[in-house]
This record gives C-alpha cells, structure tokens and sequence, in this order.
C-alpha cells in the first residue's frame, strides 16, 4: 500500500464529524454557535466544508459539542482499539449536595454515556429535579438506599435495584441511607 493511500484512509472530514456529533447531541447550529461565541453562518460553512475553523474557534466548538478538540480528528469516528479508564483518572465532576459524579465513557463514544455517582449520607443531585435531553435513562443502584423522583413519582430503591425512565422527565436522587451511596447512570443516545 502507498503512503498516499494511507493517508487518504486516515483523513477526517472535520465539517462532516462536527454536523454527526451536533446531530447526536441535539442541538442547533445556532445553540453551538452561541456556546462557542462563532456565528452560526461561520459553523455552518466549516461543517459544509467551506470555511476552516482556527485552533482557537475548533477548540470552543469542541467545548460547545462536550468533546475534546482530538476527539473531532479520530477516524471513522472511532477509536482504533480498546480504551481503559483507569478508576483513579476518570473525569469526575462535583455535583448537587455531597455528590460527585465520575464519566466512565471515553468520548466521543456516540451512543451511551455511562456515569457513576457517589452520594454521601444527606446527598442528593440538587434541591430541584432536573432533566437533560429526551434519552433513555437506566440507574443501577450499586451500593446503599436511594430514592428516586420521577415527576411527583418517588421510588426507594437498594442495592441492585434498576429503575428506567426519559431524561426528559424531571428527577432528583438523594441519598436515603446512612453511609455512602453509589449509583451509575446509563444514558443513550448521551444527554450530558
């Protein structure tokens, strides 16, 4: 095989992979423009191609996307083998009252998004229930006693519980139990 073919096998559409992940993420062109602070005739033009994005504009249009800038130059979208997430460098992201949520998908993984919360005893994801997107939502319940509002809905769960629901459906966890809790969140297609 040539170098020549080599490299047309691993080049990247950029303007097509920023269309495919807005796309997946649901959101305008406009919604992106405005989180990158761009012009949405700007983005339009770099995802049909015909205008190029500088280091700095492709890197506020990642931040917008929720990916990394390298994650727009992976070919075919996907990485080339298997990737570990060692527990101990997992993005983690504080959240609600005496929570921590930790990403367990390594971006730009399309179609699910897995995360793993711990609540400490009193904890919850907020004062207020929140939705995201409109994805299916499963929770795992993998230690302690938790409870769940769907709507005006309230469900305990335990260990090894599972409960599905729409991201879309306004929800609140708090921590029921005396010691730690920790749940994990399955998402498709990924709402965060």
């Amino acid at each position: 095989m040539s170098s020549q073919a080599t490299v047309e096998d691993t080049r990247v559409d950029l303007g097509e992979r920023l269309r495919a992940i807005r796309t997946l993420r649901r959101v305008t062109l406009k919604t992106v423009a405005d989180r990158a602070d761009l012009s949405e005739s700007f983005l339009s033009q770099v995802e049909r191609g015909r205008a190029n994005a500088s280091v700095a504009s492709l890197k506020r249009i990642a931040a917008a996307l929720g990916v990394n800038v390298a994650d727009l130059f992976e070919p075919n979208g996907k990485p080339s083998r298997p990737r570990v997430l060692r527990r101990d460098v997992r993005p983690a992201l504080t959240f609600g009252t005496l929570g921590r949520k930790y990403m367990l998908t390594p971006r730009p993984l399309e179609h699910l998004q897995v995360l793993v919360g711990e609540l400490d005893a009193g904890g919850s994801t907020g004062d207020e229930p929140y939705t995201h997107g409109d994805s299916e939502e499963l929770l795992v319940v993998l230690e302690g006693v938790v409870h769940l509002q769907l709507g005006t809905d309230v469900f305990e769960l335990s260990t090894g519980d599972s409960i599905d629901y729409r991201s879309s459906t306004s929800h609140r966890l708090t921590n029921a139990g005396d010691g730690t809790a920790e749940v994990m969140w399955i998402i498709s297609p990924p709402s965060y």
